[in-house]
């Protein structure tokens, strides 16, 4: 009976040690003794106290595991407040309404600012990629960039006051 007690104390410390409550500690030993009984109607242990340890260790961390993957609640779910993450339905008209008034603008546009502006803002390529692009000059792209500047520049302003 002593080797069992000193056993039970060595499994507890290590279970401590590892950040165990002692209530918790005592329901992974029992559960290993358990896991022990099972295993040996079909095997046997040769070193019943590594298999014991080894064990409750395992156990261990398996239960550290779900309890950090466990999603606890204080309250019911019946009383929890569910939010939309969807913008509330002025916002989306409101935006839907700015961007109709944009591709109006850009409809409004000289049509080769516009391929050069689109091109350069909304697709990323760089001056000289439109050059080569359109077959036209670096210099021509930049003057239609600044044609589109003046023009949202002078587009915005009126909006603004709208």
């Amino acid at each position: 009976m002593d080797a069992f007690k000193l056993l039970l104390s060595k499994l507890r410390r290590l279970l401590r040690s590892r950040g165990r409550t002692a209530d918790d500690a005592d329901d992974l030993i029992q559960e290993a003794f358990l896991r022990l009984q099972l295993y040996c109607r079909d095997k046997p242990v040769e070193h019943t106290e590594a298999f014991l340890v080894r064990t409750a260790l395992n156990l261990s961390v398996d239960d550290h595991r779900l309890a950090r993957n466990r999603l606890t609640v204080g309250s019911p779910v019946e009383s929890l407040t569910l939010l939309d993450a969807r913008p509330p339905p002025d916002e989306v008209v409101a935006t839907q309404q700015r961007l109709q008034r944009v591709r109006n603008a850009l409809e409004a546009l000289n049509p080769r600012a516009r391929e050069v502006f689109l091109l350069h803002r909304a697709e990323g390529y760089s001056y000289g990629q439109i050059a080569e692009r359109l077959g036209i000059s670096v210099s021509t792209v930049e003057k239609h960039m600044a044609r589109a500047a003046l023009f949202f520049d002078a587009w915005s302003e009126t909006e603004d006051r709208e």
